[in-house]
């Protein structure tokens, strides 16, 4: 049984706008579906509460607003457990003279429920809006039934987490309950993350319909960055588990070439910032051109994430003396002195991030990945100079 108290109900409205996929989700399903207000509700016997809302008919409501739940048909999905899909109200048989639909003035209506893989009901997935439209279309109630699923498995995600930060004071039983926390995360994403993908590359072909080819073009970054995140906690699992960075060498003079396409794809992503490389290595290099890719952009993305936007990121690559070198420098707000030397431990955050930021082991990764070549990666940081990661290994990749 799930905690209905105000307090309860209040941290579940944040649990779910730490969501960073919810409004993509919202935003999807109102332009897919052409239904003016959509939300993710918190749904008990006594209460409706909007967590997250998407409202371009100005109904009214905004996050932590309610009902009457007994005025609203996620009552009836919640008793029966199934959706209540209505393309045209005033002319259901069923709900033409149901008196919700009428009291919210409201045509068509599809609510969809959002269960926790331990039988809980949490709430719905909802849209409505005071025309009619074909909501029931099997894909529709598809696309609705994965998006609540998917919700369900990070609202999970978020209570183990929480369970395992508040409930573990030993530092070494946290660890462990991490790793744990770390496998399941990895194996229970996966799937729906998957189809997330599909739904986001379907979008993307509906060229006639820019907004939807637009929010599919979010939807897949939003996919690729939770895809991101699970293989980092998975490295993390595996360095833990005593079998370390897997690396797949290769031996060519193309490590500039790889470089150069993880700048070319981040500065895709973000056409507003300048950033510039200088990319000069000699000879035949060993190295593992996917974890070094990996490496370039995770330091590219917490410069982009910390650095003045109105300031060039660089980076740099040559070959010194028998090293790699890989730089990458950003103007801003220093690093404090203090956290110099924590930046790279595993889950360690200053306390100054903001939520939703990713889980601390961006940077512990990259640190890995430079070790697991034989190198070490350093940091160093002022108002002066900026911040600069550099990156040092052998050419020769450590053997």
């Amino acid at each position: 049984m799930m905690n209905d108290s105000e307090e309860a109900i209040a941290r579940d409205v944040e649990a779910v706008n730490r969501i960073s996929a919810v409004p993509s989700i919202l935003r999807i399903v109102c332009a897919h579906t052409g239904l003016g207000f959509a939300a993710v509700a918190r749904v008990t016997d006594g209460s409706w509460t909007a967590c997250a809302v998407q409202d371009d008919i100005q109904f009214g409501l905004k996050p932590g607003g309610r009902l009457d739940v007994n005025t609203t048909l996620c009552i009836e999905a919640r008793a029966a457990r199934q959706p209540v899909v209505i393309d045209h109200a005033s002319q259901d048989p069923v709900y033409c003279n149901h008196p919700t639909p009428r009291l919210y003035n409201i045509e068509s209506y599809i609510s969809v429920p959002i269960v926790l893989k331990n039988g809980v009901y949490f709430g719905n997935l909802c849209a409505i809006d005071p025309r009619p439209a074909m909501v029931s279309h099997p894909s529709t109630v598809a696309m609705f039934t994965l998006f609540a699923e998917l919700i369900a498995l990070q609202l999970e995600s978020e209570a183990r987490h929480s369970v395992v930060e508040s409930a573990l004071l030993d530092e070494r039983a946290t660890a462990e309950l991490r790793e744990q926390f770390i496998a399941v995360l990895g194996h229970d994403l996966r799937n729906p993350l998957a189809s997330v993908v599909v739904t986001a590359e379907q979008l993307l072909r509906r060229r006639a319909e820019p907004d939807l080819v637009k929010l599919g073009g979010r939807l897949r970054a939003t996919a690729r960055r939770m895809s991101r995140l699970i293989e980092d906690v998975m490295d993390f699992a595996r360095g833990r588990l005593g079998s370390g960075l897997g690396l797949s060498w290769c031996e060519d003079d193309d490590l500039a070439t790889a470089l150069r396409d993880v700048v070319a794809e981040l500065r895709g992503a973000h056409p507003e910032r300048q950033v510039l490389d200088t990319l000069e290595f000699r000879g035949p290099l060993r190295y593992d051109r996917g974890r070094v890719q990996q490496l370039l952009s995770n330091l590219l993305g917490n410069a982009l994430t910390h650095g003045a936007p109105e300031q060039p990121i660089r980076v740099e690559g040559a070959v010194e003396g028998d090293c790699v070198v890989l730089a990458v420098s950003n103007s801003g707000a220093p690093i404090a002195p203090e956290h110099l030397e924590k930046i790279f431990e595993p889950y360690w955050r200053p306390s100054t991030s903001k939520p939703g930021g990713g889980l601390g082991l961006g940077l512990h990764i990259c640190a890995q990945i430079v070790k697991a070549h034989g190198g070490v990666l350093r940091v160093s940081s002022s108002a002066e100079a900026g911040t600069r990661f550099v990156a040092r290994w052998p050419t020769g990749g450590g053997t």
